[in-house]
């Protein structure tokens, strides 16, 4: 199938900010009901706690450890229909304490698919190429449905189960992992994704318990690019404050990048916490530490451009991916203006 443009990407996704009041407290404003939330508190050294429709709502996962799934009654206790609801869980909700939201719409609780040799629990948003994909381990390489209906350049997977690293499969190929846990580099392997790349209606996975235990409950983030609202690539540093530009089709309003070539964090940025160039407001995936301020890169009306020689965006000769979605698109109704 093809996608079409987005015109209105804050309808599939949106950055909310908000601070704690220790008490419970009905978040709004998303613009839509979130299938998947990601919240990491700006002040403190917390987990970043990542939370879903298809696993259901105080269900706890962390980006930066490699834990297993809890469960938690005062973390993230619904999921509503501007937003989602919140108990006093300290570093989701501290009195005081700022904190950010990433939202992403998909399609509810989720429904049965067979498409793949492991029948998948998926909730497919198909215009913004985006799914939420619950299945069963079987240890033996294997094929699970995504419900996308194009194949995701971008898959993010946690066993939910076991003590594991996430497992992340990019624009570089299903020959590659890395993981969303730690600083590594990208290396070569079989076993994560039986090196077989997604197809339209499947992705693939192999032996390792990252993504394929048997008998373990694993959770996948599945995204498709689609033009004027994500896309997925990679790009190479040039080591300049005046730094690499990367065409995007749109303006981003959510960034994730991450060097291949050598070990480094997960550089996570938004337009909401850095309102006006330079984007300085750093977070990383990989880490329960603070927010900190720091020169990273201009968010443009086509693109991002690096504006600076930190080795976690731009040094020189170094190998990078990124993930990234849109505030407006380029052409359209909505064109994009320069920051």
């Amino acid at each position: 199938m093809a996608y079409t443009t987005i015109k209105k990407p804050s309808d599939y996704f949106n950055t909310l900010l908000w601070t704690g009041t220790g008490a419970e407290n009905a978040i709004t404003g998303v613009g839509f009901q979130p299938d998947w939330v990601w919240i990491k508190n700006r002040d403190a050294a917390e987990q970043n706690k990542l939370y879903d429709a298809v696993r259901g709502a105080t269900k706890n996962i962390y980006s930066n450890l490699t834990n297993a799934e809890g469960t938690d009654a005062n973390s993230l206790k619904s999921f509503d229909s501007d937003g989602f609801t919140l108990g006093t869980e300290g570093s989701l909700n501290g009195s005081g304490q700022d904190i950010v939201g990433w939202n992403w719409k998909a399609n509810g609780s989720g429904v049965s698919n067979t498409d793949g040799s492991i029948t998948s629990t998926v909730s497919a948003n198909t215009t913004s190429g985006f799914s939420i994909v619950s299945y069963t381990g079987t240890g033996a390489n294997a094929t699970v449905g995504h419900g996308l209906g194009i194949a995701p350049k971008f898959l993010i997977v946690k066993n939910r189960s076991s003590v594991t690293s996430w497992a992340v499969q990019t624009s570089t190929g299903a020959g590659f992992e890395m993981n969303l846990n730690n600083t590594e580099a990208q290396t070569a392997t079989s076993v994560y994704w039986n090196s077989t790349d997604p197809t339209s209606s499947v992705f693939s996975v192999g032996t390792n318990a990252a993504t394929n235990n048997s008998g373990d409950n694993m959770i996948a983030y599945c995204f498709a690019e689609v033009k004027g609202f994500s896309k997925f690539g990679s790009y190479t540093g040039n080591g300049n404050a005046d730094g690499s530009f990367i065409y995007l089709g749109f303006k981003p309003a959510f960034l994730i990048v991450k060097r291949t070539d050598t070990a480094d964090g997960w550089l996570m940025l938004d337009n909401k916490r850095g309102s006006i160039n330079l984007i300085d407001e750093v977070l990383f995936s990989n880490l329960s530490q603070a927010e900190v301020s720091t020169n990273a890169c201009d968010f443009l009306s086509n693109g991002f451009k690096a504006r600076t020689t930190s080795t976690w965006i731009n040094a020189s000769g170094g190998s990078y991916i990124y993930m990234a979605f849109a505030e407006e698109p380029l052409v359209g109704d909505n064109p994009a203006t320069a920051r």
